[in-house]
């Protein structure tokens, strides 16, 4: 049984953290990760201690400075597990910009990867033994070594001599998940991915108390990388992770992973906790015991007030608390904590006018009204500054007031890597009086203390000069029809003869076909509810087959594409459209 770990130093970098837990916790476990090389395995567990964790970095990151300098960017296109740890820690140590990216055979990322890799300009890339082939390939004619973190020698950590380390240095290239516009590369210090790690474990109690890191979010990702590495290397807790395919194919596993570990703390998007509840099998439940579970982090997508009900009532027999869901909210440019809802706090859940938020005010209404919008409270900023301006202005709206969500803090990023332009807009300039508060596009306001995220600036629809979000479409649409994918669907505005047009295009349910589906019975649904509920006339609603309707490599919808497709006409037979005249 690990002992409770000691207090954490006052140290400015992971690597120095990392140091630290290797000389005074060096027997400690650090890293788990749980390999599911079978359908139905119960996993296979490969664990690293400080001790050899340390080892393992300091190997690697004498391999790569054989390879590159300091300041060079590294890529990690690693599959999720140890060697993707060891890889990231191993770059910050050798004063090297990680790139935290994936292999090529993730579906449907190809594009997205290449693009990336051409922004960051890499002059390494550290992959795994069973993937190098496929690297290689993928990467030939760029001018960039590969580097195996699986076949570096452990006698590598003894020509290892130590890099100072800049806290204002760049640490690594965050880049955003693209869902509206190409994907850039934040740059993230080591100063502000130590002081993100820090605001997350004060915010959901783990600064004092000690937790197990649980999670199968792919490290790539700003919210897997931060709480499954930066933060559990800063407090010098375990850290247990799975593949998102593991999680994907069984979600039962993530939730067995969660009962085997004290006071596990762990994080999920929205969709996760539906896909469980509705997944995980009476028989699979009776053998888990989920009382310990210290928080369950729910963000990366809006938060759904009644997906949290029926994650709870799904899972109320195992134990699980009601206080322990935690909405939050957070983006890549502030590393990615801002806001968060504590654990043992109840749910805050706000009823609100949808007409009256349409126009900017947040007005109460009763939950029951069909025309209300139900969310959640996604808590108060985590060691940061939060406020609430009008996007045009900039002037400081009042509680109860929409606006633009805007935040400052030390986890505020550098800027976009090679976009002054775009850093300017968004980061702010601290020259010109504004304080530097980063512009974040979100739309939201604040409600008897809480931040409340309401949408997206640039994902509104507006038709007839009214604002409408496409997440509250999307959610009547889904709503509608059992026919219709729960979240795998994109409500977007296209320009139409005099007004906007709007457009649903939907997956239908996993398990059935589109013959089998009365497409047209379903499309009067879809319309008739949109109509109601929004007073909204939708010009189009398409029907596609599972795995069509494109994501971002962080797992979200892609509105901007699928509307990209929707134009291009990609939408064709044997997809299933019914138009109306507009």
């Amino acid at each position: 049984m690990d002992r409770r770990p000691p207090l954490a130093p006052a140290c400015r970098t992971l690597p120095e953290y990392l140091r630290h837990w290797a000389q005074v916790a060096p027997d400690r476990r650090a890293f788990t990760f749980v390999d599911h090389p079978a359908p139905h395995s119960r996993g296979v567990h490969r664990t690293l201690t400080w001790r050899r964790l340390d080892l393992r970095v300091r190997a690697l990151a004498a391999r790569l400075s054989e390879e590159t300098t300091p300041g060079s960017r590294v890529a990690l296109l690693c599959p999720q597990g140890i060697e993707y740890v060891t890889g990231f820690l191993a770059a910050l140590t050798a004063g090297m910009v990680a790139v935290p990216l994936y292999p090529p055979g993730l579906p449907g990322h190809a594009d997205r990867l290449a693009g990336v890799l051409t922004d960051a300009s890499p002059t390494v890339v550290v992959t795994t033994g069973r993937e190098l082939d496929s690297v290689r390939e993928f990467c030939a004619g760029r001018s960039v070594r590969l580097v195996c973190a699986d076949e570096v020698p452990d006698a590598a950590a003894e020509l290892w001599r130590p890099v100072a380390v800049d806290p204002g240095a760049v640490a690594y290239l965050q880049y955003t998940s693209g869902s509206t516009r190409a994907p850039a590369g934040v740059e993230i210090t080591h100063g502000n991915v130590v002081a993100n790690a820090w605001q997350a474990l004060s915010a959901y109690g783990a600064d004092t108390h000690p937790v197990t890191c649980v999670g199968w979010l792919p490290l790539y990702h700003d919210m897997g990388l931060v709480l499954s590495v930066a933060a559990p290397v800063a407090r010098g807790l375990l850290s247990v992770l799975m593949d998102p395919t593991a999680f994907l194919h069984q979600p039962v596993r993530w939730l067995r992973l969660l009962a085997a570990h004290p006071r596990a703390l762990t994080a999920a998007p929205n969709f996760a906790y539906d896909y469980c509840a509705s997944a995980v099998t009476a028989e699979q439940k009776a053998q888990l015991r989920l009382d310990d579970v210290a928080a369950l982090i729910n963000g990366s997508e809006p938060v759904r007030p009644g997906t949290v009900d029926r994650f709870h009532a799904a899972f109320a027999d195992q134990g699980l608390k009601a206080e322990s869901h935690c909405p939050s909210y957070g983006l890549a440019e502030a590393t990615v904590f801002v806001s968060a809802a504590r654990p043992g706090e109840p749910l805050r859940r706000f009823a609100l006018d949808r007409d009256a938020l349409a126009a900017g005010k947040a007005l109460p209404a009763r939950p029951d009204d069909p025309r209300a919008v139900l969310l959640a409270g996604c808590g108060t900023p985590a060691g940061q500054h939060v406020r609430i301006a009008d996007p045009v202005t900039g002037v400081v709206l009042s509680e109860g007031e929409v606006g633009e969500i805007r935040v400052q803090g030390p986890n505020v990023g550098r800027g976009y890597r090679n976009r002054e332009a775009e850093t300017r807009d968004v980061f702010g300039d601290p020259a010109d009086g504004t304080g530097g508060w980063l512009r974040t596009g979100d739309l939201g306001t604040v409600l008897e203390g809480q931040l409340v995220v309401t949408g997206r600036l640039k994902d509104l629809i507006v038709v007839d000069g009214r604002n409408h979000y496409p997440q509250d479409v999307e959610a009547t649409a889904q709503d509608a029809h059992p026919a219709v994918r729960r979240d795998r669907l994109a409500a977007f505005a296209v320009p139409g003869t005099s007004v906007e047009r709007v457009v649903v295009v939907a997956e239908h349910a996993r398990g059935t076909s589109l013959g089998e589906i009365d497409v047209p019975e379903l499309v009067r649904t879809v319309r008739t509810a949109v109509s109601v509920r929004h007073g909204l006339r939708v010009a189009d609603v398409v029907v596609v087959a599972p795995g069509t309707v494109p994501r971002t490599s962080s797992g979200k919808v892609s509105r901007a594409l699928t509307r990209a497709r929707y134009l291009e006409g990609a939408y064709a037979p044997p997809v299933t459209s019914s138009r109306a005249a507009g």
